[in-house]
């Protein structure tokens, strides 16, 4: 299957993962605006945006960019949604990364949650949703992702489901070293 033509809902019996949709932006907007959650995003080689939004219109070119990005084949964007409410609570973005370092031919997966949800066993769950067939969609044998470390919940559930932390820097493409990232072999 090709991520980039059919993009897969995947879910548990806690939260549904399914491609962003427009009328998703509400909803998002509580995610990107949460004070919070923002310094756990990993903002890390994207031209400096922050994905701190605090407008409709803002979140809606962010929204827009994401549609942009999967044409391209840049990368997938999931909205995260809590079964229990039918909210949309977060995002997940993977795609296979190619570049000169350490993070080449890898999944690199991109957590954004409302500050509510970063919870050691809501990212355990979710992560137990994606991490499974990213492997199969991304045509990769490693997963990384990014918690700095005052991100004690998302540590926690990283080790828990068999991340571990490497010194690695993952190289940006203006040359910028970015660390704090966490590997999963297959």
């Amino acid at each position: 299957m090709n991520v980039y033509e059919k993009c897969p809902v995947l879910e548990n019996e806690n939260f549904l993962l399914r491609f962003v949709e427009e009328n998703d932006a509400q909803d998002l907007l509580s995610v990107y605006s949460d004070e919070k959650a923002i310094p756990l995003f990993n903002s890390d080689n994207c031209d400096g945006d922050d994905f701190h939004y605090t407008t409709a219109e803002q979140m809606k070119k962010a929204v827009d960019f994401w549609f942009y990005s999967y044409r391209e084949k840049f990368f997938v964007r999931w909205s995260v949604v809590d079964k229990k409410t039918g909210t949309v609570v977060g995002t997940i973005e993977l795609f296979n990364r190619r570049a000169d370092d350490h993070f080449n031919n890898c999944g690199l997966l991109r957590l954004d949650l409302r500050s509510e949800y970063e919870k050691a066993d809501i990212i355990s769950d979710i992560l137990g949703i994606i991490i499974p067939p990213a492997y199969e969609l991304f045509e990769c044998d490693m997963i990384a992702s990014k918690a700095i470390p005052a991100a004690n919940e998302r540590i926690a559930a990283f080790e828990r489901y068999g991340f571990a932390h490497t010194d690695e820097k993952l190289i940006g493409h203006d040359g910028t070293a970015y660390g704090d990232y966490f590997i999963l072999s297959k």
